[in-house]
């Protein structure tokens, strides 16, 4: 029972953020991103497309490890599918792939002063 309270909220408290994460820098433009003079239209093709496979791979994983786990709390069964802890830690490894490789937020330049003086 304690095993799969932990998996719920192992899932709502790591996967659900990155999927969100992931979803609202879809189709970002930083300085990694390849829209770039240099690189064509095909190279964020694959990429944009690889990223929605992987948020839809999470969003099943997660879907399912919730489903399972508080279905076997409802009905009060002590054994889980292995199938169920392996899509869990699946779904655990790419939530944090996603985290890790959104990056942080941009932080704003700051301004140079305005005179040219040296000190």
């Amino acid at each position: 029972m304690v095993i799969q309270v932990l998996m719920a909220v192992g899932v709502v408290v790591l996967a659900l953020p990155a999927l969100v994460l992931g979803g609202s820098r879809l189709n970002r433009r930083g300085p990694r991103s390849l829209r770039t003079p240099g690189g064509t239209t095909s190279e964020f093709v694959v990429v944009l497309v690889g990223r929605v496979l992987g948020l839809l791979l999470i969003l099943v994983l997660s879907t399912l490890v919730l489903v399972a786990t508080i279905g076997a709390m409802v009905k009060d069964l002590h054994d889980l599918p292995s199938l169920v802890y392996v899509a869990f830690v699946l779904d655990l490894l790419l939530a944090a792939l996603v985290v890790l490789t959104s990056g942080a937020p941009r932080r704003t330049r700051t301004r140079r002063r305005g005179t040219p003086a040296r000190r």
